[in-house]
């Protein structure tokens, strides 16, 4: 096993500061089908959080669900619907955010990446850089987040490793820095090189990597002898990459500027304890955070966190309501009473539990950089600041520009209140953004959204965890700006376009055509039209 020793901070293990050195909280983002989902589950394999990977371990007669447990991700076999998974690793607390790879849930995958430190980048060997993967990088940039990136499925047929890297950088402005090099082409994976020792690391299956495989360490003289050509050309490339400087660089990856690069497959489980360990040797640990007016929060001042996802019905048996808090400052005890920012009012938190996937335990207590999930927390929404102590609000999370509008009618009208309670619900969640027309009664509520399956799922959880069937129209309309009452008032009184309200407040201007927009921008360029985030 290649696993390093780690230095813990000196401060005190009971001290905010000292038990955030022991966190690492990070996401794992790629495009659907690169192996994210896999790779959680081996994650969790080698911390020994499981047993068998796409199995649990046993608990008090119960199996755990790990990261796709909602019916639908099942029946797709894609991740619709981020994940929190709590494990220890090397004295460590892990806090893994497992976020949906399909393109039409971006907006929840930007929601967790406000709550992580570091992100691990999955890319297919075969496909590397592909569109969503880009959106995705763009938005870690904009947060400035460390970046890991792991080539995945290598022991496929795929592409050119130097090209993959080359394209890493012309893409999306991003210098890998290789710690393990493969030895051997896409498909005919023979190990990999780890650069920092120069040890070569051979390739073994595992029976269906259900297990954690064994690391077989070969020096160089038997591996020149053993791998012929394949180790000969590895050895070129790894010279090759030290003359161009791809040696890791601490600063620069902290500062979103280069990536350590890993190789590896998921699936057979090779790689991914270089990745773990990598994850715990070079992702930051939680660090003070800056509130909406710019000012750092220490560490070590009173509880404090912000709310980036809420979930109802985990639990179906239950059909509960859980808030997920990112811990940002300060020791949270379960019980203790703190303020919700927006409202002013005092929140109890007598129902705090630790989460993994869909099952739950109760927690006494949690420290930045954790998750903590608050149940039946039917006042909290996402962005939401809870504190103790002096007052904080942290920025809140912006909402993605909507691309394709529907409006929903429940199909049985006695069904009416089962309707309008799983709309509210589900636009809590962020399922979708709902849009209302607030000069009508408006019982049939316009949905916005990314793409077509956020429709899909919202119309199928209405069904089955609100007993209320809908029906979807697709309008003609295809892009939206913020406007203000104003200028409201005038879009209203024009063709091609409709005024709807969110239920944030925002005033959102639909149009039939982004030509008709264009035009209406030009004939009156003291309207106003904001353009929304990620357009």
């Amino acid at each position: 096993m290649l696993q390093r020793t780690t230095t813990l901070d000196p401060a005190s293990p009971r001290e905010p500061a000292g038990e955030a050195s022991r966190r690492r909280t990070f996401a794992i983002i790629s495009h659907p089908d690169a192996g994210k989902t896999t790779l959680t589950e081996k994650f969790l394999l080698y911390a020994g959080a499981v047993a068998e990977a796409g199995a649990v371990k046993a608990r008090a007669g119960r199996r755990r669900a790990t990261s796709d447990w909602m019916e639908l991700e099942q029946q797709r076999g894609i991740s619709i619907t981020s994940t929190v998974l709590q494990f220890r690793y090397r004295d460590h607390v892990v806090n893994l955010l497992d976020t949906p790879g399909h393109r039409d849930f971006s907006e929840d995958t930007y929601r967790v990446l406000a709550a992580v430190d570091a992100v691990v980048m999955v890319l297919d060997v075969a496909k590397g850089i592909e569109a969503q993967t880009r959106k995705l990088f763009e938005v870690c940039r904009a947060r400035q987040l460390p970046i890991l990136t792991f080539l995945n499925k290598y022991d496929r047929p795929g592409r050119d490793p130097l090209e993959l890297v080359d394209e890493l950088e012309d893409q999306i402005d991003l210098r890998a820095t290789p710690v393990t090099w493969p030895v051997g082409i896409p498909g005919d994976f023979r190990g990999v090189i780890d650069l920092r020792s120069r040890a070569f690391v051979r390739y073994t299956r595992t029976a269906r990597g259900a297990t954690a495989g064994s690391e077989q360490l070969v020096d160089a003289e038997q591996a020149a002898a053993q791998e012929g050509d394949a180790w000969s050309r590895a050895v070129e490339e790894c010279a090759l990459l030290e003359e161009v400087g791809a040696g890791v660089d601490l600063k620069s990856f902290l500062a979103g500027e280069t990536s350590p690069l890993f190789v590896g497959s998921a699936l057979t489980n090779f790689g991914v304890r270089h990745l773990l360990d990598a994850v715990v040797d070079l992702a930051p640990p939680p660090a003070p955070r800056s509130d909406a007016h710019g000012t750092r929060r220490g560490l070590d001042e009173a509880f404090s966190g912000f709310v980036f996802k809420v979930q109802a019905n985990m639990d179906p048996s239950h059909r509960d309501r859980v808030a997920f808090v990112r811990v940002c400052s300060g020791h949270f005890e379960r019980g203790m009473t703190v303020v919700h920012e927006p409202s002013g009012r005092p929140f109890a938190t007598k129902y705090a539990t630790s989460v993994f996937g869909a099952e739950r335990d109760t927690i006494d207590e949690a420290w930045p950089g954790d998750v903590i999930g608050l149940v039946n927390a039917a006042d909290l929404g996402i962005g939401d600041t809870l504190y103790a102590g002096s007052p904080v609000r942290y920025p809140s999370i912006p909402r993605f520009a909507p691309e394709l509008f529907a409006v929903a009618r429940a199909r049985d009208s006695s069904r009416a209140k089962q309707f309008r309670r799983g709309v509210a619900q589900l636009e809590q969640e962020g399922v979708v953004q709902v849009l209302r027309d607030e000069q009508a009664g408006d019982p049939a509520p316009m949905l916005a959204g990314v793409g077509q399956m956020q429709f899909e799922v919202f119309a199928h959880r209405l069904e089955h965890e609100f007993g209320a069937a809908i029906e979807l129209t697709l309008t003609t309309y295809k892009v939206a700006r913020r406007t203000d009452t104003e200028t409201a008032e005038r879009l209203r009184r024009t063709s091609g376009v409709r005024v709807l309200l969110r239920t944030d407040g925002a005033l959102l201007a639909l149009f039939e055509s982004p030509n008709w927009l264009a035009r209406i921008e030009s004939d009156h360029p003291d309207w106003t039209l904001e353009r929304l985030i990620a357009e």
